[in-house]
């Protein structure tokens, strides 16, 4: 692990994990749509075990929880403590999903022990994700799959492409990352997805697009909405950390510029921006 991966990891463990716990809700209702895509591409049955990877506060988990039933089981792991702490206190006493603080590309897994590997946007910021992805298909039978959704690239999600835009000329431009750098959008290019996956020994890879309009922010009239559209920006994701050190006034510059491109956005109670993803499916050979 590098040293930039090393403090993306006390973050989440830290900062970044509590700043998501305390928006859980609205970033919940945000990925609901794509979690509900990539379940359905899971397909999980009565009774089948799920290893749900990067659960977050948990609610992937808990859907996954509901379809498989009293008789299946699911397990969320993530890195962040508040995270997991969050997904025990919103799971129901008899769900038939557990959480554990892990991280999945290397923590000590049983062997064969789940149907299928899952995950909503955790799959993206493993340091060498074809050896994560070995390490995690030894933990599922033979036979089992993959279904897992992941953002597209920073150029289709404009919920960060606008924002982006809206502070150049404010902040210093932020240093791209390379293309295979950990972090939210490192699964944009389709052909890497299917070359991970294929080297770690999945067969069966399918690799669709998914589009859907992304509720951000939330509030009772739409001024409201606006400002609480804006307030999550500044505060939670990629964009968060570009303003981290700047001074006041700049972050109220930053925070007009943003909040006028997002008035040209439709929505009401929420501000709607397009978000991108691949739905990505494979399967462990059975023999």
């Amino acid at each position: 692990m590098t040293e930039k991966d090393a403090y993306h990891v006390a973050d989440w463990k830290g900062q970044s994990g509590e700043r998501w716990v305390a928006y859980q809700a609205r970033l919940d209702a945000m990925m609901a749509v794509f979690g509900q895509a990539a379940i359905e591409a899971a397909a999980p049955v009565a009774g089948e075990r799920v290893l749900d990877i990067g659960c977050g506060a948990g609610a992937s988990s808990l859907d996954l929880a509901g379809r498989v039933g009293a008789g299946g089981h699911v397990l969320g792991v993530d890195i962040s403590e508040p995270l997991i702490d969050r997904a025990r206190a919103l799971a129901p006493q008899h769900s038939s999903a557990m959480f554990q603080v892990a991280d999945a590309s290397s923590a000590e897994l049983p062997k064969g022990a789940f149907d299928i590997l899952f995950s909503r946007f955790g799959v993206m910021f493993f340091d060498d994700p074809a050896a994560a992805f070995t390490h995690m298909r030894r933990a599922l039978r033979p036979g089992g799959r993959v279904a897992f959704v992941c953002w597209r690239s920073i150029a289709e999600n404009d919920w960060v492409r606008l924002p982006m835009g809206a502070m150049k000329g404010i902040i210093p431009p932020m240093t791209p990352p390379g293309p295979e750098a950990p972090g939210p959008f490192s699964f944009g290019d389709q052909g890497r997805v299917a070359r991970i996956l294929t080297t770690a020994g999945f067969t069966d890879v399918a690799i669709a697009p998914f589009d859907a309009s992304i509720p951000f922010g939330k509030g009772e009239t739409r001024d409201a909405a606006l400002d609480d559209a804006v307030k999550m920006t500044l505060e939670v994701g990629p964009l968060a950390r570009s303003l981290v050190d700047q001074p006041d006034d700049i972050r109220v510059r930053a925070s007009a510029a943003v909040r006028a491109v997002f008035a040209g956005c439709t929505g009401e109670r929420s501000v709607m921006i397009d978000g991108a993803a691949w739905i990505v499916t494979a399967r462990n050979p059975a023999s």
